[in-house]
C-alpha cells in the first residue's frame, strides 16, 4: 500500500487516475481491431491495451481492461462478450510476467507470448467448441482447421485447437510487441505515477513477525467468503437460467409440432382413410397430400419423422409415412405393434383425446412427439411429428457455457477488487495497529508519549470502522496516559466500584446482540421524549421526578444486557424461531436482571440507577394485559419504567432493519403501538407517545436505516 503516493496525488486524482488507465486501455484494445479490419488480417489484435495496462499499471487495472473491453465489444457482437474470461486469463498472465520481469526482458519474453497463445489459442478455442454446441466457430480459424485436416487427418477439434493456438500465437506476438513499444514512448515520469496501483495488491503477503500465524489470514477468509458467496449466487442462478431455457426450448419444440400436425388434420380428410390404406400413391389425392408431407418435412429442420396411424385395440395401421435419409418408411396399409406411448395411453387414443407431448430416448433417438386426433369413430387417426431434441442438447451446452464464462470473468473482477479492498482497507491497517499498539512502552513518561506518537503518525484513513478502531485506540492510548498517574492514585471506594463495573462487563463481552449499539442509542432517546411529555402532560406526576427521568434514561441501554447469555445462532438467526430458540430468546429477562442484581450486590451504597436498570432488564417485555413474560405481570404491577421501555423497545424494532425483516414505515408503526394501547402497554404511556409525535419521527428519521 502507497500511502506515500497517495499523499502525493490524492485519492480522488487516483481514482481519475485508474479509471483513465483502463479506460486508454480499453480504447486501445478496440484500436487493435479496427487495424486488423482495415488490413484483413487474420489476427484478432485485442490485447495490445490489456498488455500495455500490465506493464503500466498492475494486476487491478490490467484485468478490469481485460474484462470490460470484452462487455464492450459485446454490444456490437455477443459472441465476444463470452470470451470476457479468456481475456482475463491473458490479463492475470500480462500481471505477472510484469512482475517477474519476464515480459521485459527477451528470451524470457517469448516464454509470455507462448504462455498467451495457450491461454488464448487451446482455452479460447475449448471455449468455442462449447459455445457453438460442440461445434467449430468460423472466420480465418476454422479455414485454417480444415486445411489441418485435409493436409493431416487430424480430428475436428484437435484441428480447431492447433489452428486457434497458431493464429493467437501470431496474434498475441504482434500485440505484445506493440504494447511493449508504446510503453516505451510512455514518459518515465508518467509510468512512475500510475505505478501506485502495481504496489496495491501483495500476492506474496508475508505474515508480520509480531503477529501470531493462522492458518487462515483475515485477506484469505475475505476472499474465501466473497469467493464462496460469489459462486452460490451464480450457480442459483445458472441452475435457473438453464431449467427456464430448457422448458422454454421444449415449449418451442411443442409449438412447431403443433402447427406441423396442425397443419396435417387440415389437409387429411378423415372419410377417405380407408382409401388412403387401400391404394396409397394409387389414389390422387393421397399422393397429393404425402408430396405436401415431404415438402413439410424439408421445411422444418427440427421435424425428423412424419407420419399418420389408425389406431385401434389390436394394433397400428399405418396411413401415411415418409422415407428418411437413414430410416425406411413404412407401407400404407401395415399393421405394427403399439408403440410404448400408445399401450400407456391406448383408451384416450381409441377416445380421440387429446395426448399431450411425449419425449422418448430409444433406438430412434432423444425424441419429442406431438399428437393430433384427425376424424372421430372408425375414420379416427392421429398426425404425428417427431422432433430431433438434438439441437436442445447442444444448445444447452453452449448457453450453459456463455453463462459460465460471464460468471468466471466477473469472480475473477470481483476477487481481484476483492483482494485490492482486503490489502487496502483491512489487512494492512489492522497489521500496522497492531504493529504499533504491540510495541508499546510503559516504563517511562517519554516513553509513553514516543508510543503514542507513533500511533498517531499511523494517520490510519480508511473511512469505515478500522479508522474508527484507529481513532478510538489512538484516542484512548493518549488519555491512558495522561491520566495514568491519577488512575494509580484511586483510592479503595473506586476500586470496588470498578470491580462491580468489571463483573458486568465480563458478562457482556461472553455475547453481544449485533444490533445492540444502535438500538439501545435510539431506545434511550425514544424514553427520554415519553418520560419529558408525560411530565408536560402531568401523567404519573408523582413519578416523573428529573432523578427518575435521569435514571431511567441512563440505564435504558443495560435494558437488553440479558441478551449476551442467548447464544449468537440464535440471537442473530435470520429466519423463523424454533420454540426451544424462543424460549432462549424470553430468558434473556432473567438473565438480564440477575446480572444486575449481581452489580447491585457489589455495591454498597443504594443506586436508583441500577435499580432502574433492573426493572428495564427483568420487564420490559411484560404487557399490559398480564400476557407478557417472564413473570406475567399485569398493569401497574410492571414497573413504570418498564412500561415506558416497552413502547420504546417495540417503536424502535418496528421501524429497524433486522437480520429476519424490513424496516416499517414510521406511520405504520405508530398506528401498530396504538392499537396495542390497553393490551400490550400502557394507555397513558402511549398516549404521550404519540403525542410527541414530532420529536420521535425526527429521532426516527435521523436513524433511518433506509
Amino acid at each position: 500500500m502507497l500511502d506515500s503516493g497517495e499523499a502525493r496525488i490524492g485519492k480522488k486524482k487516483s481514482f481519475l487516475m485508474f479509471v483513465g488507465l483502463v479506460a486508454c486501455g480499453i480504447l486501445l484494445n478496440i484500436l487493435g481491431t479496427k487495424i486488423n479490419g482495415w488490413l484483413n488480417l487474420p489476427f484478432y489484435l485485442d490485447n495490445s491495451g490489456t498488455i500495455l495496462t500490465a506493464l503500466v499499471g498492475g494486476y487491478l487495472p490490467c484485468i478490469a481492461v481485460g474484462f470490460l473491453y470484452n462487455i464492450i465489444a459485446g454490444i456490437g457482437d455477443d459472441m465476444t462478450t463470452y470470451y470476457c474470461f479468456v481475456s482475463v486469463l491473458i490479463a492475470w498472465a500480462a500481471a505477472f510476467f510484469v512482475r517477474t520481469g519476464w515480459l521485459t526482458k527477451f528470451p524470457k519474453m517469448l516464454a509470455a507470448i507462448l504462455t498467451f497463445a495457450v491461454l488464448g489459442g487451446i482455452c479460447g478455442g475449448v471455449l468455442t467448441w462449447f459455445l457453438y454446441g460442440l461445434s467449430s466457430g468460423e472466420g480465418a480459424a476454422g479455414i485454417l482447421a480444415q486445411n489441418i485436416i485435409n493436409l493431416t487427418g487430424m480430428g475436428r477439434f484437435a484441428a480447431d485447437l492447433t489452428a486457434n493456438f497458431l493464429i493467437d500465437l501470431g496474434d498475441k506476438a504482434i500485440s505484445t510487441v506493440a504494447a511493449l513499444i508504446i510503453w516505451k514512448l510512455i514518459p518515465k515520469k508518467l509510468t512512475a505515477y500510475f505505478g501506485i496501483f502495481k504496489e496495491k495488491i501483495a500476492f506474496n503477503q508475508k505474515t508480520p513477525a509480531h503477529v501470531k500465524r493462522k492458518k487462515l489470514s483475515l485477506r484469505a477468509k475475505v476472499l474465501l467468503l466473497v469467493g464462496i458467496l460469489s459462486s452460490l449466487v451464480a450457480i442459483s442462478g445458472m441452475v435457473v437460467c438453464v431449467l427456464q431455457y430448457h422448458k422454454a426450448t421444449i415449449n418451442e419444440y411443442i409449438n412447431e409440432g403443433q402447427c406441423v400436425t396442425a397443419m396435417m388434420s387440415r389437409n387429411i380428410n378423415p372419410d377417405r382413410l380407408d382409401i388412403y390404406i387401400e391404394k396409397g400413391r394409387g389414389d390422387d389425392e393421397y399422393a397429393e397430400i404425402e408430396d405436401m408431407l415431404y415438402s413439410v418435412n424439408d421445411s422444418v429442420p427440427d421435424v425428423t419423422y412424419i407420419y399418420v396411424y389408425k389406431i385401434r385395440e389390436d394394433g397400428t395401421t399405418v396411413v401415411f409415412d415418409l422415407d428418411t435419409p437413414d430410416l425406411k418408411a413404412d407401407k400404407h396399409g401395415d399393421k405394427l405393434e403399439h408403440n410404448i406411448t400408445m399401450k400407456e395411453q391406448l383408451g384416450d387414443f381409441l377416445a380421440g383425446n387429446e395426448i399431450e407431448p411425449v419425449i422418448t430416448n430409444d433406438q430412434y433417438g432423444w425424441m419429442l412427439t406431438v399428437y393430433h386426433p384427425i376424424g372421430e369413430g372408425d375414420n379416427l387417426c392421429y398426425a404425428a411429428a417427431d422432433m430431433s431434441m438434438e439441437r436442445l442438447r447442444s444448445e444447452e451446452v453452449s448457453f450453459l457455457t456463455r453463462l459460465l464464462s460471464l460468471f468466471l470473468g466477473f469472480l475473477s473482477l470481483i476477487m481481484i477488487f476483492a483482494m485490492w479492498i482486503a490489502d487496502h482497507f483491512i489487512t494492512d491497517p489492522i497489521n500496522r495497529i497492531a504493529k504499533a499498539t504491540n510495541e508499546f512502552a510503559y516504563d517511562s513518561a517519554k516513553a509513553r508519549e514516543d508510543s503514542v506518537e507513533r500511533l498517531r503518525e499511523l494517520k490510519i484513513h480508511t473511512g469505515d470502522e478500522i479508522e474508527n478502531l484507529y481513532t478510538s485506540i489512538l484516542k484512548s492510548s493518549a488519555d491512558t496516559m495522561g491520566y495514568i498517574g491519577e488512575v494509580q492514585r484511586k483510592g479503595e471506594q473506586i476500586a470496588k466500584l470498578q470491580n462491580g463495573l468489571i463483573m458486568v462487563l465480563a458478562d457482556m463481552v461472553e455475547s453481544r446482540d449485533q444490533c445492540t449499539g444502535d438500538h439501545i442509542r435510539k431506545t434511550a432517546a425514544y424514553t427520554k421524549i415519553i418520560m419529558e411529555q408525560m411530565k408536560r402532560e402531568g401523567i404519573y406526576a408523582d413519578r416523573m421526578t428529573d432523578e427518575f427521568i435521569d435514571d431511567v434514561v441512563h440505564s435504558a441501554p443495560l435494558h437488553d444486557i440479558g441478551k449476551i447469555h442467548v447464544p449468537d445462532a440464535v440471537l442473530n438467526k435470520p429466519g423463523r424461531l424454533t420454540n426451544d430458540e424462543y424460549k432462549q430468546i424470553q430468558e434473556h429477562t432473567t438473565a438480564g436482571g440477575k446480572i444486575i442484581e449481581k452489580a447491585i450486590a457489589s455495591v454498597s451504597e443504594d443506586s436508583g440507577y441500577l435499580r432502574e436498570a433492573r426493572n428495564l432488564a427483568a420487564a420490559h417485555h411484560e404487557k399490559w394485559n398480564g400476557k407478557g413474560y417472564p413473570l406475567g405481570l399485569a398493569g401497574e404491577e410492571i414497573p413504570l419504567s418498564a412500561r415506558i421501555m416497552a413502547v420504546a423497545d417495540v417503536f424502535d424494532a418496528l421501524v429497524s432493519r433486522r437480520s429476519y425483516k424490513e424496516p416499517f414505515s414510521v406511520d405504520k408503526a405508530m398506528d401498530i403501538i396504538k392499537s396495542d394501547a390497553g393490551s400490550h402497554f400502557d394507555a397513558k404511556v402511549v398516549k404521550a407517545f404519540l403525542d410527541a409525535e414530532d420529536e420521535i419521527r425526527r429521532v426516527a428519521e435521523e436513524n433511518s436505516d433506509e
